[in-house]
């Protein structure tokens, strides 16, 4: 790997940014491709390689590209990802079995929670749990394009502030826990903060896919199959060869 681009992947990673290094088996040549900016290297692609390229990280997964866009040659796209998040606000029942679930399918879990009697290492075991009030703790968590955010207190003071943050931000998936007229409150009290009606279409409400689910354990499988099925709505198509 040439130095130029191991410095650029390096500092990609460290603002994690998602990319793909794309590498000539037979020659050595590589194409560093950071978000939609143009491919950095000495390896020249084409724009339907670069749209498989794409598709690789948007699927996170690493494989030979397809030989029939690559003229028979052998390119290797390596993805680096960002680490999965799940940031949830409000340490409630559905909670409890949400943040192990998430942990299982690969996501760095964060309850958020000021409310010290909901937020234990009791009640919470192995999860990192943040003390401060929603808008402080997102503001310095930064959602990312790999981040979904869960609200789920039924408390517009605690709702509210994080979702006036998670809704702008690149969180591929921001859902909130309520009824259908608790959710129409909630957006009657965004508009008039000021929400953008944009941002506000990106808000799963109420939470979870339609399941019929009850219990807080079903109710946290609906939430996470929901997160699940966002996450890789714009990622079907093979990206790499079979």
């Amino acid at each position: 790997m040439r130095g130029a681009i191991l410095e650029r992947l390096l500092a990609a990673k460290e603002a994690k940014r998602p990319t793909a290094l794309v590498t000539d088996l037979e020659s050595g040549a590589q194409a560093l491709l950071i978000g939609d900016a143009a491919p950095e290297g000495d390896l020249a692609l084409s724009p339907s390689l670069r749209s498989a390229a794409a598709a690789a990280i948007a699927a996170d997964r690493s494989g030979l590209l397809d030989p029939t866009l690559a003229g028979n040659r052998r390119l290797f796209a390596q993805v680096h990802s960002p680490a999965l998040r799940l940031i949830i606000v409000g340490a409630v029942h559905i909670s409890q079995p949400l943040a192990p679930m998430a942990a299982l399918a690969g996501y760095a879990v964060t309850v958020i929670d000021p409310r010290g009697a909901f937020a234990t290492a009791l009640r919470f075991p192995g999860v990192t749990l943040d003390p401060r009030w929603p808008d402080e703790a997102m503001a310095e968590l930064k959602p990312d394009a790999r981040t979904a955010v869960v609200t789920l207190t039924h408390d517009p003071k605690l709702d509210d502030p994080a979702l006036k943050v998670a809704l702008p931000s690149p969180a591929f998936y921001v859902g909130s826990l309520g009824s259908k007229r608790t959710h129409a409150q909630r957006i009657e009290r965004l508009t008039a903060d000021g929400m953008a009606p944009d941002a506000l279409r990106r808000l799963h409400a109420p939470v979870g896919l339609a399941i019929g689910a009850k219990s807080p354990a079903e109710i946290a499988v609906s939430i996470l199959a929901e997160i699940t099925q966002v996450r890789h709505a714009g990622a079907r198509a093979p990206a790499v060869a079979a």
